[in-house]
């Protein structure tokens, strides 16, 4: 091997060891474990869905749903995690980039999975052949749940800043590694 390709070599070796490494830093601080879960704590890891956590945490739904079993599609494990991963991923970049709307929403996307779980979950509701529930199932006429069932489960919050059910102590609902690096910052 020439002086030419070995200073390559060690600029490529170089250049993987420091990926790597930021790499496996970056996993560890953003605790990315916990993205792999179905708890819904890790949906605050990001502090700008604490209004959405607490209105479910107050919610009917928290008692038999996840955010996971409304937000994921659940008609296979690959599509489950692709789409986990792709949604993550966008949050995680606009949050890193600062780019999170003062109001969020829900993509057209998520919008096609939530509804199909609400229908999934709650399909025992639509055995009445006369019910508003499966005309608008046999029609497809694009309506979905939430148009009449507007406060299930987060309530009519709509900005980072409200939160109709946020009557408890966030402080309690932080995600660990902020309650850690603020400790970090007090010493």
């Amino acid at each position: 091997m020439n002086k030419t390709n070995k200073a390559w070599t060690l600029l490529a070796l170089i250049s993987l060891c420091c990926f790597l490494a930021t790499s496996s830093f970056l996993f560890v601080q953003s605790n990315a474990v916990s993205y792999v879960s179905d708890d819904p704590k890790a949906c605050i890891n990001c502090h700008i869905m604490q209004p959405q956590y607490i209105s479910w945490q107050k919610s009917s739904h928290a008692r038999v749903a996840s955010c996971n079993d409304c937000h994921l599609p659940h008609d296979s494990f690959a599509r489950k995690y692709l789409f986990k991963m792709m949604d993550g991923t966008k949050h995680a970049t606009m949050f890193t980039l600062r780019m999170e709307p003062q109001s969020i929403r829900i993509a057209d996307m998520g919008k096609n999975v939530v509804n199909n779980n609400c229908i999934r979950c709650h399909s025992n509701y639509f055995t009445n052949a006369l019910s508003a529930h499966n005309r608008h199932i046999e029609n497809k006429d694009q309506r979905t749940c939430w148009e009449c069932h507007r406060e299930v489960p987060h309530g009519s919050q709509r900005s980072l800043t409200s939160s109709k059910h946020g009557l408890i102590d966030s402080k309690n609902i932080e995600a660990d590694w902020i309650k850690k690096y603020l400790k970090r910052g007090k010493k």
